[in-house]
């Protein structure tokens, strides 16, 4: 066996591993939900299983709690992600001004994010109870009634939101200061010689280098806002009246609670498709800022 032989059977020894996790925990999962979007899979009942083409599509587009959970997944991605961008945009822009304490503030605001969703959502239980919740401590105190912050359903996905925001912000924050961090000083430099202002440096210099980066952050947290599961699940369990069940949520309890498993698979699939058609329209609208 010569050096180059034992080189590239070298590399695809160590490719194995992850390989072989692809194919049973992605791929494998993906064909078999794919092949049950078009059966009936129903474990409560015997002999239910059967090929029934796009039955489950056709059911699918006239169920109005799939509906109602895909309304509620929409409103939370809508209020997630120009938040979360927004907010982190701005700390990261806080902290590259920074000449000291950066690295200890960068840490600080990214803690959050190592919490688990469980440990989070405990802890935002309690900001947000009713009788004894941090928040309403405070509202007390200031002279204002109790807020139901998670049981009006005006308020549950915003307070959801707040929440998710609090765990996530840290993180994308840190990624935006990274790409700003090497942004080359010439550049800034040079147009500030010219006589640019701060405006004109940030949206003509800081903002068109950053849209490769900014791009990869908004379309990995739109599919992250879409598989929007725990921090509902936890906090008010879909609740009042189902206005924060998502698609996710909805998809597990047909799936667990009722063992369709079929009409579960059908789910998944559409809430792909939507997330690609937004992914789709985010790319276009970026492509078209960038020409």
């Amino acid at each position: 066996m010569n050096y180059h032989t034992r080189r590239r059977l070298t590399g695809f020894v160590f490719l194995a591993p992850y390989f072989l996790s692809f194919c049973c925990f992605l791929l494998l999962p993906i064909l078999v939900a794919a092949g049950l979007a078009f059966m009936r899979f129903d474990l409560t009942a015997k002999n239910s299983i059967q090929l029934v083409g796009v039955q489950n599509f056709r059911e699918l587009m006239k169920d109005s709690y799939f509906a109602q959970a895909l309304l509620a997944t929409c409103r939370y991605a809508i209020l997630m992600v120009p938040s979360l961008i927004i907010s982190a945009f701005a700390i990261a822009l806080g902290l590259n001004s920074m000449s000291r304490g950066r690295d200890l503030m960068r840490a600080l605001i990214y803690l959050p994010g190592m919490f688990t969703i469980a440990v989070t959502a405990i802890l935002w239980q309690w900001f947000y109870n009713l009788e004894f919740g941090l928040f309403n401590f405070l509202l007390k105190h200031l002279g204002s009634a109790p807020v139901s912050w998670l049981s009006d359903k005006r308020l549950a996905m915003p307070s959801i939101v707040v929440m998710a925001l609090w765990w996530t912000a840290g993180g994308a924050s840190v990624v935006l200061l990274t790409a700003l961090q090497q942004i080359p000083r010439m550049y800034i430099e040079a147009a500030a010689l010219d006589g640019a202002n701060a405006g004109q440096l940030f949206w003509r210099i800081t903002l068109p280098l950053l849209r490769p980066v900014l791009f990869f952050v908004v379309v990995t947290n739109t599919i992250g806002a879409f598989q929007m599961f725990p921090q509902a699940s936890l906090l008010t369990q879909g609740g009042p009246l189902l206005s924060t069940r998502g698609v996710v949520q909805y998809m597990y309890e047909t799936a667990f609670n009722n063992y369709r498993l079929g009409y579960a698979a059908s789910i998944s699939w559409a809430l792909t498709l939507v997330i690609v058609v937004f992914i789709s329209a985010q790319f276009f609208a970026f492509r078209r800022i960038a020409d």
